[in-house]
C-alpha cells in the first residue's frame, strides 16, 4: 500500500545516462505497511518510474503468491529546501478498477507531504476519500519520522483510520532498519534490507528481510 513503503524501498534502476525512466523490483519476506501486515508470505514489489529534477511519477505494486495484488500510481514534486508534495492512488487489483463509490470503492487517494534534511526524513499523509472496498474512511492520517545513522535507521509512525484497529489516532509503526550489500561478482552486488517493526497499537512485532534487483 504505498509508495515509499519502508525507509529502504528503492528499486534497482535499469537505465541509461540519457533516460529518465527506471524499473526494478524488491523481494520481501512479508509486506508490512505502516505497521500492518498485508497478504501472506513473501511479496514481489515491482517499481516503474519517471524522474526529473522537479518531478517524479510512476507505478508500484505488491504481489504475494496467495492472491494479494496491489497496484499503486503516484507522483510528487521536489520543492525548495528539502520539501516534497505529491499524491498516491492506492488500488487493490482484485477489485473493480472503475468502482469509485464510497460503499465499495477500490481507490484511496492520498496527499503526501515530506521534508528531508541531513539524516532526518519527515512525512505527513492524508487520505482524501472514503472507499469501502479498499478500507479508507476519508481523513485517514499518518505521520512518520525517520532518522538515518551510518549503519541503521530508526523510525516512528502514528495514524488513525485504516492504520489502526479502532480507527483512533495512535502510534502504529516503530522500529529499526539496516541494509548491506552482498557482493556477487566484482561488478555486481545485491542490496539486502532488514527491519524489526513493532506495532504497539495492534500489539504485533515483525522481522522483515528483503533484497533488490
Amino acid at each position: 500500500m504505498a509508495v515509499l513503503l519502508m525507509p529502504f524501498l528503492t528499486g534497482y534502476s535499469q537505465e541509461t545516462e540519457k533516460s529518465n525512466f527506471s524499473a526494478g523490483a524488491d523481494f520481501y519476506s512479508s509486506y508490512i505497511f505502516r505497521g500492518t501486515k498485508y497478504g501472506t508470505g513473501p511479496h514481489v514489489q515491482p517499481l516503474i518510474k519517471f524522474t526529473s529534477d522537479l518531478f517524479t511519477a510512476g507505478g508500484w505494486g505488491s504481489f504475494d503468491f496467495n492472491g494479494y495484488q496491489e497496484a499503486d500510481l503516484f507522483f510528487s514534486f521536489n520543492l525548495p529546501a528539502g520539501f516534497t508534495l505529491g499524491m498516491t492512488d492506492y488500488y487493490l487489483a482484485d477489485l473493480d478498477y472503475f468502482d469509485f463509490s464510497n460503499f465499495s470503492g477500490s481507490h484511496a487517494y492520498e496527499i503526501n507531504g515530506g521534508f528531508t534534511k541531513a539524516g532526518l526524513t519527515l512525512s505527513a499523509n492524508c487520505i482524501l476519500n472514503e472507499a469501502g472496498g479498499i478500507g479508507s474512511q476519508g481523513g485517514d492520517l499518518y505521520f512518520q519520522g525517520t532518522y538515518y545513522f551510518k549503519y541503521f535507521s530508526l523510525f516512528l509512525g502514528a495514524g488513525n483510520g485504516w492504520h489502526t484497529s479502532d480507527n483512533k489516532f495512535n502510534v502504529c509503526n516503530a522500529g529499526l532498519g539496516t541494509s548491506v550489500k552482498i557482493k556477487i561478482t566484482e561488478s555486481f552486488s545485491i542490496p539486502v534490507i532488514g527491519q524489526v517493526i513493532f506495532n504497539p497499537e495492534r500489539e504485533k512485532m515483525y522481522i522483515v528481510v528483503g533484497f533488490t534487483l
